[in-house]
């Protein structure tokens, strides 16, 4: 189930989102407060995800006055390139989001370049201080991935089925292998975002809705449960 906000204006989507996403964040917060009874401070984590699109967006939520300390920031998925190379979405969290008042978030990486990837990605999924996103904010290619859910990666139908929240992903059709959240990690999440722009994208998503194809946003958006909220720009 899709629920499609409209956007002429790309500041207008960014402010929007940002107010919905801080609106979730605050939500989760409150209601982790309440299923403690106040015994200790609720934490909400935030995904975020990287490429060029999100960053107007990230810029204006890094300025929102949300209680940052108790938000823990994470990615949906990010490239295996350390933290210095132009290609990290890490680099960019940093750069954009974990700025102004969002500086006082904690930030939780998914890249580790001093193991294997492999090893990496096994340690992710043993540990039991990653919590999977309260609220996550999704990309899409035009192809229909998200995350780093390529249909052309060998591991596809892993990235689909497996149980594990973390996969390694290696898209043939991109540069880099991946670190992302899985499908069964995405479908879990409460509160889905995705923000897109222009009328391909559209179009794409609203293939991916009309009949179920072989790509992620397909599989995502036609999961049972699975409510996604997109905001989309012209």
């Amino acid at each position: 189930m899709i629920e499609l906000h409209t956007f002429d204006d790309p500041r207008a989507q960014s402010d929007a989102l940002a107010k919905a996403v801080g609106d979730a964040l605050q939500a989760s917060l409150a209601a982790r407060g309440a299923a403690s009874g106040g015994a200790q401070a609720p934490h909400a984590t935030l995904a975020v995800s990287g490429g060029t699109s999100p960053r107007p967006f990230l810029q204006t939520l890094s300025t929102h006055a949300l209680d940052w300390a108790h938000i823990d920031v994470t990615l949906v998925d990010d490239r295996w390139v350390p933290e210095s190379d132009a290609a990290s979405n890490a680099r960019l969290v940093r750069e954009t989001l974990l700025q102004d008042a969002a500086s006082a978030a904690y930030f939780w990486p998914l890249v580790d370049t001093s193991q294997s990837l492999e090893e990496h990605v096994a340690d992710l999924n043993g540990d039991a201080q990653r919590r999977l996103p309260d609220v996550a904010i999704l990309g899409m290619g035009e192809d229909g991935h998200t995350a780093s859910i390529f249909a052309d990666a060998p591991e596809w139908d892993f990235a689909i089925s497996s149980a594990d929240r973390f996969i390694a992903v290696h898209p043939a059709s991109a540069p880099h292998a991946r670190v992302s959240l899985s499908m069964s990690a995405l479908k879990q999440i409460g509160q889905l975002y995705l923000l897109i722009a222009g009328q391909k994208k559209l179009d794409v998503l609203n293939a991916a809705l009309a009949a179920p194809q072989k790509n992620a946003i397909s599989t995502l958006a036609n999961a049972q449960g699975v409510k996604l909220d997109v905001y989309w720009c012209a």
